[in-house]
């Protein structure tokens, strides 16, 4: 089993940034990615990204490509989502998951989650 701890979320500005953290603990080779995606008010779930378990390999999601980018930091059991560049749409809470693959990621059928951490874009 994978536990999974988002930190780093908050309040800023449109055009601020933010960073979060997802630590990751427990069966860390039971899954394909380190997933990221979002959950507005009375929006559906958005899949943001991705990055590899095996090679590091990142995938986005097009509305956030350009803005977003996803790390990782091995040693510390840790991934990252930058945000750059947000917007009162990114407005939202933000979970780290494990996928099982880019199938499911697509399905937004994920395995272990985190609590979430919420993000507000605001001015």
């Amino acid at each position: 089993q994978v536990h999974l701890v988002e930190s780093g979320g908050g309040s800023v500005q449109p055009g601020g940034s933010l960073r979060l953290s997802c630590l990751v603990s427990g069966s860390t080779s039971d899954y394909y990615a380190i997933g990221w995606f979002r959950q507005a008010p009375r929006k559906q779930r958005e899949g943001v990204g991705l990055i590899s378990r095996s090679d590091g390999a990142t995938y986005l999601t097009d509305s956030v490509k350009g803005r977003f980018t996803i790390s990782r930091d091995s040693a510390k059991n840790t991934v990252y989502l930058q945000m750059n560049s947000l917007k009162p749409e990114d407005t939202a809470v933000y979970y780290c998951v494990t996928v099982a693959s880019l199938v499911a990621f697509d399905r937004a059928d994920f395995g272990s989650w985190g609590q979430g951490t919420r993000v507000t874009v605001s001015s």
